[in-house]
């Protein structure tokens, strides 16, 4: 561990340091290539939609500032998690397509982090563009939690209410890739 006055010396001389976002963002990017199955692990009450059904993410596209990470739900491959750099803040947006590969009519919704997080943590308060899409979820943050070599965790809370989803990923069995999402093409 590295003292106080040895940072003050390190910043002092030009030595730029890693934020907690470029940490994260490595850590994600050191997936690419794989994917992992999912489970429930909260959802709100009466939503049912990915009950039994097989949960994957797959790390798909990896750039310096731009990661793409296709989440399948059984046979839908319509949903991809954008993560954009923007500075030392991340934004995550959720591209939803139809089969065709033609956008949803609620797409492209999500967050910038309002600060450079952690390295095992983002969150991602919903933006304007999501309050214009989605009204009711203007309240929504997004997190997304990284255990190296253990689990990858997506989560949504509405806050204020009861409204809790949180899907966990095991980070330690690699599985087969699943087919491309809608409206990509490999």
């Amino acid at each position: 561990m590295r003292s106080l006055s040895t940072f003050c010396l390190l910043a002092a001389s030009g030595v730029a340091f890693a934020s907690p976002a470029d940490d994260f963002w490595r850590e994600l990017s050191s997936l690419c290539g794989k994917s992992y199955t999912g489970q429930v692990v909260q959802e709100p009450a009466g939503d049912d939609g990915f009950a039994g059904k097989r949960l994957v993410m797959h790390v798909r596209d990896c750039g310096a500032d731009r990661i793409r990470v296709p989440f399948v739900v059984g046979e839908d491959l319509s949903r991809t998690w954008v993560l954009t750099r923007r500075g030392d803040r991340i934004e995550l947006k959720h591209d939803h397509r139809h089969a065709d590969g033609t956008p949803e009519e609620v797409t492209m919704y999500g967050g910038t982090t309002a600060n450079a997080g952690r390295a095992d943590a983002q969150y991602f308060p919903a933006d304007e563009e999501t309050r214009r899409v989605i009204e009711y979820a203007f309240s929504n943050v997004w997190s997304m939690r990284l255990v190296p070599g253990k689990t990858f965790s997506y989560g949504v809370q509405r806050l204020g209410t009861e409204r809790v989803f949180q899907v966990d990923f095991d980070l330690q069995n690699a599985v087969d890739a699943p087919p491309a999402p809608w409206g990509w093409s490999d």
